[in-house]
């Protein structure tokens, strides 16, 4: 049987002892946490441990002793830590020594209450205390063949984290302190504080309050029945700055929420959320003093109008080449003049529409610019919303040609079954036998005979206008996911991955240090922290968009059918 000691590197300097720390029955390991220093009377370690153990609900006691034969030359000293086992009565009773200054230890254990004391094998293991009290261990995410071995020695090792973790209430005591027991452990020489630290705490509580009590007064005005009209709710559904609003706002009743974190998770999310704001912020008003400065609202302004002009321009000859002859393809005369001067109607409205809001569309860029101060994802949402509204003809022009050559589509796939003898049953959705008579075959012929000689001219204003309305969806898709970037990333995660990777743990390795017949076996316990790719899978933030569902294979169905695609879908909502 191998008897395993888990030993803080930081008590190997600490005068001779008791040590004191949680075995772990199962396992067949001990976990010491401190060493307690002479003087001490028995009776008081005794309470001390038991107000320890009620704190921390971790059942502490003193596992054997610790003599340090560089700092005690008594030679009694070795017989009087023996002893100590009859007054803690703990079976086994283990006892570590360090031989001065020789590099190799003494490690044994005392059964005197056992009828045949068994010789153990002992493995000694140091680790650092500091780090596995602020190490956070993940559990495995892959789903091997190993996976139970995996999981047996993530539970050994979840034990030794968590015993460390939940006794820190241990490890508040110092040396300064006048209580009649003195501890060494890795906060032995002073509690870690910081002065920014805990006035930061007692700033948060007001500042909290004073967040909660706004964000009460936004909901309540968001959740007004003036907002629940008509224009209004479409508005609030279909503009993406909304949404990213609506997003924000959440956030924000999370971090100033005072509630506790329950775990870990929950206070890693809130980190994450709060620095996710943070550099969110600070960009936009990065990009606020961008745009403020040497008057690029004014340039963009200026701008703005000649670049609808010729975009308007160029759909104007595409149109003119479409009416003409496209590709030398012979295309329906009366029909393709119909579709060609209503398309170019539309555009005379739009440029009509563009020149009107001329006077006024520096002042609204300067306005628009002020919302980067609520962060560079608004700003982001800003622009997809004024991208969609000033492509809002293409859309149209997207709109009609799909409808059109859709119902051109389907009524082609209606003629079909006519001619074959088959019509779709409605009620029970699926394709049955039916007869016709001569009447309905002529007319069904006539009427099949039209489509198909209009589909071509049907299908290149289609093919084009799609063309054009996929363009400005890859547009607002690469602007969705930027913003969705920004929101998602665990940013905090990744910095604390990056400066202290210890404290996201996702196992350890065993380094040895000595061994030597007739010795433990030394091993120093090192922690693996996680990759940078199980930090973002494991920590990611959820999103208010969600990415569309369809394959690339239904994609060009829909393309192929004339169905309606769009560049993004949010969560319950329904798509055309």
């Amino acid at each position: 049987m191998v008897l395993k000691v888990f030993f803080p590197s930081c008590c190997s300097t600490a005068e001779s002892g008791i040590l004191i720390g949680r075995w772990i029955s199962e396992q067949n390991s001990a976990v010491v946490l401190a060493v307690i220093h002479f003087p001490f009377i028995p009776v008081q370690v005794k309470q001390y441990l038991s107000e320890v153990q009620q704190v921390t609900k971790v059942s502490i006691s003193v596992l054997g002793s610790w003599n340090n034969s560089k700092q005690e030359k008594e030679e009694s000293l070795g017989e009087f830590l023996e002893d100590l086992g009859t007054i803690f009565s703990h079976e086994p009773w283990i006892q570590i020594s360090k031989e001065g200054a020789s590099k190799f230890w003494s490690c044994s254990t005392l059964q005197k209450h056992s009828n045949n004391p068994k010789e153990e094998e002992i493995i000694l293991v140091y680790y650092d205390q500091r780090k596995v009290m602020l190490s956070h261990l993940h559990p495995p995410l892959d789903t091997a063949a190993s996976t139970a071995h995996r999981a047996d020695n993530a539970s050994e090792l979840s034990a030794v984290f968590d015993t460390v973790a939940r006794s820190k209430v241990l490890f508040m005591t110092d040396r300064y302190d006048d209580g009649p027991i003195k501890l060494t452990h890795w906060q032995s020489d002073g509690v870690e504080a910081s002065i920014i630290v805990e006035l930061m705490k007692q700033a948060s509580v007001p500042a909290c309050m004073l967040l909660t009590f706004l964000l009460s007064l936004i909901s309540g005005v968001c959740r007004s029945r003036v907002l629940k009209f008509w224009p209004l709710s479409f508005l609030w559904s279909k503009l993406s700055t909304c949404e990213q609003l609506r997003h924000r706002l959440q956030h924000l009743q999370v971090i100033s929420s005072n509630k506790k974190a329950q775990n870990q998770t929950q206070l890693m999310r809130k980190a994450n959320i709060f620095v996710s704001l943070l550099i969110d912020v600070a960009l936009g008003m990065l990009l606020m003093s961008w745009l403020y400065r040497k008057n690029r609202i004014g340039h963009l302004a200026d701008t703005l109008i000649p670049v609808a002009d010729h975009v308007a321009e160029e759909l104007q000859d595409l149109l003119q080449w479409l009416m003409g002859a496209p590709a030398g393809l012979k295309m329906n005369r009366a029909l393709d003049q119909v579709l060609g001067r209503f398309f170019l109607y539309h555009i005379h409205l739009w440029i009509s529409y563009i020149h009107l809001m001329s006077p006024f569309i520096e002042m609204i860029l300067w306005y628009v610019g002020l919302s980067a101060c609520l962060g560079l994802t608004v700003a982001l949402c800003i622009l997809s919303d004024i991208i969609a509204l000033l492509t809002f003809h293409i859309y149209c022009f997207y709109v009609y040609g799909a409808r059109l050559y859709c119902l051109k589509i389907y009524g082609l796939s209606s003629l079909w079954r006519l001619f074959r003898g088959k019509k779709w049953n409605v009620l029970r959705q699926r394709v049955d036998s039916c007869s016709y008579d001569l009447d309905q075959l002529f007319i069904g012929t006539l009427l099949f005979t039209i489509l198909l000689f209009l589909l071509p001219t049907t299908a290149l204003y289609y093919l084009v206008f799609t063309l054009l309305r996929l363009l400005v969806v890859i547009v607002q898709g690469l602007i969705h996911l930027l913003v969705d970037l920004i929101d998602s990333l665990p940013l905090y995660s990744i910095i604390l991955r990056l400066c202290r990777s210890y404290r996201l743990a996702a196992g350890v390795k065993f380094r040895v240090l000595e061994q030597q017949d007739g010795k433990p076996l030394r091993l120093l316990m090192e922690i693996n922290p996680l990759s940078y790719g199980s930090v973002v899978h494991t920590y990611r933030l959820p999103t208010y968009s969600c990415y569309p569902k369809d394959s690339w294979t239904s994609l060009c169905k829909k393309l192929f059918l004339g169905e309606l695609i769009y560049p993004w879908k949010h969560k319950g909502e329904k798509q055309d």
